[in-house]
Parts: structure tokens; C-alpha cells; sequence
């Protein structure tokens, strides 16, 4: 049988109060009750202390909190209180509570609590299952998450996490993830060659070999891939000949460019030729970056020779080839296949570009040579983005051709025209009869000459040499090509 006893208050023998209750509230006061054990009618322990451990109830027991009662001082049991008001833009959470986050209407950030103490815990759950598209950003607020110092993104559709902050060596630790795919913003780490920063973004500069060295490749939250600008060596112009009379000789082509423009908007000339091409994903590695030196200038005299061939430059699985030699009145006569090819003396044909052939087009083809009847002025190199010009009656030589603009954000190596900055332009061809050279194409390309040495090439973007025009029975030489570049560029930073 349970027996009950009911009182209002209890007293001591001098008949003060010890316990009285009122309502709905009970006052200990007056004296204290000492007692080693407090058990149930059955002998079953409610409460018992035994030095500094007290121990509410006996094995087997349950204990409940009456229903709206609460309790302090005990700590948390691993979970969290949910909030079933779902959240819709960026807020920072409090430790205990768990979260609904829903980024149908645009991606947010939660802010993690200032200065945790160990056993903090948040939970956030994808409530619109748009995480995948729209993602939820953790601002760490200072505290590592998993011992790294950046901001998780959670980009999983319907994912779920908790997370508990442990020390402030590893921070806030992932203890239940329905994905286990939380993707900690990590960015690309390198070195190697001429380093420096646009806003959020590092530009490696290469104007001579090296190696682009990953020491992280970074993850889709952060950066994993490379922007690339790959700008193969010039071709060398002719020299110009003298037989029977002054005849002008073929320029150099461009060196092939290939780039991509994925972490910057390419507003410049070479923008059709790098809209559709996708950036390089890195690996922990080093890549060896070859730059392409420029072709020799072609040696003059009666029996004039061709330009050099310019040399191809690479980064990883892009080759870009180096410009085609310009060709001599004596010797080839037609220009050489290339990036950008070279143009012709006498009559003959320019260079194709684009060869090997890629896509997009890596470089334009030369000029002609001008007819053999009385001009024999030569044709202009081909550039990236232009063809030569042919080389025209009487005496006119052909204009190199074009090369290709981009803008600061890829760096501020190129030859700068109206904001953009230019690489690759075809060398001018040389001229008959004393007449006047062809222009060099910007991006570089040299002049040709009229009747004399044409210049070589300077500016170390790919540019083609200049071809020689002889005076009278004078020697000339053609111009060198310019070396080419190698130019990346990721983000490393939020």
C-alpha cells in the first residue's frame, strides 16, 4: 500500500518554520534538515549523498522534470533546442540551437559565436533543399573550423551539420554531417615566377622558364583552378637582298597566344578568342612553365635568308607555338606556317597561323610577298587577331597584323594601347626599291625597313621582327623576334 503524507508546512520543535509552502511555492528557511538518504515508502533510494557525490534516484530509476519545468547548471547532452522559425538571410547563431536555413531566395551566412567555450554547439539543416545552388556560408568569427582558419561553405542540397566547438586548436568539429561533405573554403597556394595581387586574385609573371608550384589546390569553395595567358617567341623578319635591284623581304608572325578568362571579364580584342575556354584545375605539383625566346633575324645580302622560327612556350597541357620565319627573296620566298605565320617576299604567300591548329584560333596567317613585276615589297607577319598585310604596289610593304588586348586584371605586361594591354602583333614587311616598311602590328611587332636594317622586336610579348630593305646594293639584316610570356592567375583569398 503507497502511503502519503500531506502537510503545509513543517517546524522545528520551537515551532518555526523549516518548510512551508504557499500556493505554488515552497520556502526552506529557519533552520536546515539533515539527512544522509531521503527513500521512497519501498526503501528505494530518492536522494543519497556519499562525500562530495549526491545521487538522485536508484538504478533502473527514471528521473523527469515535471512538464514546463527546467534545469540549470547541468549542461548540455549533445543536442540542440531548434528553432522552427526558419532563417532567410544572414544571422549569427547562439550556442544550443539548432537551425533551419532556407537560401531559396539567395545564398547567406550564419556568424558561429563570438568566443566559445568548449562544448558550444550549433546545428543547421537545409530546410529548402537548395544549399547545392544557393549556398550557406559559416563565418567562423575568428575560431578554426577543424583546425583550418577559413569559412566552410555548405553547398550540399538537404545537408545537415553540427558542430562543437572543441579548443582553439582545432576549433568548431564537424560531429554529425547527413553528407559528410562539408566543403571548407580553401584557396590555391603557389609560387613561382613574378608574383603579385589584383584584389582578391595573385598574378604569377613568367618572361623566362621556371616552375608554378602548388602547394595547395584549393577546393570549389575557395579557388581550384587557373586563369592562363601562354604567349608563344616571335618569328624573325628577313634580311632584305639586293638581286640586280633592291628587293624588301617577309616578316616574322606573332607568337601563338592561348588564355582563358574565367576569373576576370575580358572586355579587350582577344575576348572572342578566350570566351569560351575553360580555366585549369591545379594539383599539388610543380609545373614547369617554358618561355619562348624570339627567332634570329634573318642574315642579308644578294642570297637574303629567312627570319628564325620562334620558339613555343608552355604551362601545363597548353603549347602555344612560336611565330613563323619570315622568308627571304633568295631563299624560301614564302612565309612559314606558325602561331602566327610570316609573310613572303616576291610574289610568294604568307604562313597559315593557327599551326598546329586549336581552338580557339592560337594566331592569323602572313601577308603576301608584293608582285615581281618592278615592286617586290614584302608582306607583314600575321598577329593574333589579325592577318598581314600583303605587300602592295610600287614599293609599299605589308603591316603586321594585329595582336590580341586584355585587360589589367591579367597583369600589366603587354603593350599598352587605349587601357588594354596588347601581346603578339606581326612584324612589317620590308620594302623595294627603298620604299617606305610595313608598320609593326601592335603587340609588339617591329617595323620592317625601307632601305635598311629593320629593327628588331623588343617588348617581350611574342611580337614578330621587322623584315630588311636593301639600299642600292647594300646588305641588310631582318629584325629578331621577341620572347614570349606566361602569365596565371587565381584567387586566394575571400
Amino acid at each position: 500500500m503507497t502511503s502519503k503524507i500531506k502537510v503545509d508546512n513543517i517546524e522545528n520543535q520551537c515551532g518555526g518554520a523549516v518548510v512551508t509552502k504557499c500556493g505554488a511555492t515552497t520556502t526552506i528557511s529557519g533552520s536546515v534538515v539533515k539527512a544522509d538518504d531521503i527513500q521512497a515508502a519501498d526503501g528505494g533510494n530518492l536522494i543519497n549523498q556519499c562525500g562530495t557525490t549526491i545521487t538522485l534516484g536508484a538504478s533502473g530509476d527514471t528521473i523527469n522534470l515535471a512538464s514546463g519545468a527546467s534545469q540549470t547548471g547541468f549542461g548540455r547532452t549533445g543536442t540542440v533546442d531548434w528553432q522552427t522559425t526558419k532563417k532567410t538571410a544572414s544571422f549569427t547563431a547562439a550556442t544550443g540551437e539548432g537551425y533551419f536555413c532556407d537560401t531559396s531566395g539567395g545564398a547567406f551566412t550564419v556568424t558561429l559565436p563570438a568566443s566559445p567555450s568548449a562544448g558550444d554547439i550549433v546545428s543547421l539543416q537545409d530546410y529548402a533543399g537548395t544549399w547545392e545552388s544557393n549556398n550557406l556560408t559559416i563565418n567562423r568569427n575568428s575560431s578554426n573550423v577543424g583546425g583550418i582558419s577559413a569559412d566552410p561553405i555548405l553547398n550540399v542540397s538537404n545537408q545537415s551539420v553540427t558542430l562543437v566547438f572543441v579548443d582553439a586548436t582545432r576549433g568548431w568539429q564537424t560531429v554529425n554531417d547527413s553528407t559528410q561533405s562539408v566543403a571548407l573554403a580553401q584557396y590555391v597556394t603557389a609560387s613561382g615566377g613574378t608574383i603579385t595581387e589584383c584584389g582578391d586574385y595573385k598574378i604569377h609573371v613568367f618572361t623566362g622558364p621556371g616552375a608554378f608550384c602548388v602547394s595547395c589546390a584549393g577546393n570549389p569553395g575557395g579557388s581550384d583552378t587557373v586563369d592562363y595567358l601562354v604567349v608563344a617567341g616571335g618569328g624573325g623578319g628577313a634580311g632584305g637582298g639586293t638581286y640586280q635591284f633592291p628587293r624588301g623581304a617577309g616578316a616574322g608572325g606573332g607568337g601563338g597566344v592561348r588564355l582563358s578568362a574565367t576569373t576576370y571579364t575580358n572586355s579587350g580584342p582577344s575576348a572572342p578568342r578566350s570566351a569560351c575556354v575553360s580555366a585549369l584545375p591545379v594539383s599539388v605539383q610543380p609545373y614547369t612553365v617554358t618561355v619562348g625566346g624570339g627567332g634570329a633575324a634573318g642574315v642579308g645580302g644578294p642570297g637574303a635568308g629567312d627570319g628564325g622560327q620562334g620558339s613555343n612556350s608552355i604551362f601545363s597541357t597548353i603549347t602555344s607555338t612560336g611565330g613563323g620565319k619570315g622568308g627571304g627573296h633568295c631563299q624560301t620566298f614564302h612565309g612559314s606556317p606558325g602561331g602566327s605565320g610570316s609573310s613572303g617576299a616576291n610574289a610568294s604567300t604568307g604562313g597559315t597561323g593557327n599551326t598546329p591548329p586549336v581552338s580557339p584560333p592560337q594566331g592569323m596567317p602572313g601577308g603576301a610577298g608584293g608582285p615581281s613585276s618592278g615592286t617586290f615589297a614584302g608582306g607583314g607577319g600575321g598577329g593574333f587577331m589579325a592577318a598581314g598585310g600583303n605587300g602592295n604596289p610600287p614599293t609599299a610593304a605589308g603591316a603586321g597584323g594585329a595582336g590580341g588586348g586584355y585587360p589589367s586584371a591579367m597583369g600589366t605586361n603587354g603593350q599598352p594601347s587605349g587601357g588594354q594591354y596588347y601581346v603578339s602583333g606581326g612584324g612589317g614587311g620590308g620594302a623595294g626599291y627603298n620604299g617606305a616598311g610595313g608598320a609593326g602590328g601592335l603587340g609588339g611587332g617591329a617595323a620592317g625597313a625601307g632601305g635598311s636594317t629593320a629593327p628588331s622586336a623588343t617588348f617581350h610579348g611574342g611580337g614578330g621582327g621587322g623584315s630588311g630593305s636593301a639600299p642600292g646594293t647594300s646588305t641588310t639584316t631582318g629584325g629578331a623576334g621577341s620572347g614570349g610570356l606566361v602569365v596565371i592567375r587565381y584567387k586566394f583569398q575571400n
